[in-house]
C-alpha cells in the first residue's frame, strides 16, 4: 500500500472516534452505571438499543485494529521497534474489545429471561449478570493500559522525528502516559480500593486522547 494513502486512512481513522463518541453517548445514558438489576432491567425494556451498542462497540474494536496496521504501514519506517510496539498494543487492544462485548452480547439473553423470573430465579441470573459485566470491566481496564501504551509509542515517534507539529507529539505522550498509568494502576491493584487520585489520571488520559486523536486525525488526513 502507498504510504500516502496510509497516512490518509490513519487521519480518518482517527477522525472516526468523533462519529464513534456521538453515537454511543446517547446509548451510555442508557445501559451505563447501571448494577446488575437495573442493566438487565434497561436491557429487557429496550434490546433494540441495547444491540445497536455493541455493534457500535464493535466497529469501534475493528477501527481500532485498522488504525494499528495504517500506522504502521505509514510510519513504521522511522522506527520498526515502535511500529511493533503500538501495532501489538493497539491490536490486542482491539481484539480485547471485542472479545468482551461478544460476551456482553451475553445480557440480552438473560434479560429475556430476567423479566419472567422471581426469586431465586431472579437471583442466579443477576449474579450470572454481575459476572459478565465485571469481565467487561476488567477486559475495558486492560484494553485501555494497551490502548496508552501504544498511543505512547507512536507519540514518542512523531516528537523525535518531526512527524507532525511538536506539541502534536507532546499531546499524545501525555495523553498515553495518563492512560497508561491510571488504568494500569486499576489493572494491578484489581479489584482492591482505588484512590481517586488514580481513576482521575485514568479519565483525563482519555480526555486528552480525545483530543489528541481529533488533532491528529485532522493534521494527518489534511496537511
Amino acid at each position: 500500500m502507498d504510504i500516502e494513502i496510509a497516512i490518509s486512512a490513519s487521519g480518518f481513522l482517527f477522525l472516526f472516534i468523533l462519529v464513534m463518541l456521538a453515537a454511543s453517548i446517547p446509548l451510555v445514558n442508557t445501559f451505563g452505571d447501571f448494577d446488575a438489576d437495573d442493566r438487565l432491567q434497561k436491557i429487557a425494556n429496550d434490546q433494540n438499543k441495547f444491540t445497536l451498542s455493541i455493534v457500535i462497540a464493535l466497529i469501534e474494536g475493528v477501527r481500532i485494529i485498522a488504525l494499528a496496521i495504517m500506522l504502521f504501514i505509514a510510519f513504521s519506517p522511522y522506527s520498526l521497534i515502535l511500529g511493533i510496539v503500538w501495532t501489538t498494543c493497539r491490536i490486542g487492544e482491539g481484539l480485547i474489545h471485542i472479545y468482551s462485548e461478544i460476551n456482553y452480547w451475553g445480557l440480552i439473553k438473560l434479560a429475556r429471561q430476567y423479566s419472567g423470573t422471581s426469586g431465586a430465579e431472579k437471583n442466579v441470573l443477576i449474579d450470572a449478570s454481575r459476572n459478565i459485566l465485571q469481565k467487561r470491566n476488567s477486559g475495558w481496564t486492560l484494553a485501555t493500559t494497551l490502548s496508552g501504551m501504544g498511543t505512547l509509542a507512536y507519540s514518542i515517534l512523531f516528537v523525535t522525528h518531526g512527524v507532525v507539529p511538536p506539541i502534536i507529539g507532546w499531546l499524545g505522550i501525555i495523553a498515553g502516559i495518563f492512560l497508561f498509568l491510571g488504568n494500569g494502576i486499576k489493572l494491578v491493584k484489581g479489584n482492591l480500593k482505588v484512590l481517586p487520585a488514580i481513576a482521575g489520571l485514568a479519565s483525563i488520559g482519555a480526555l486528552f486522547v480525545i483530543l489528541f486523536e481529533a488533532i491528529i486525525g485532522g493534521w494527518l488526513l489534511f496537511s
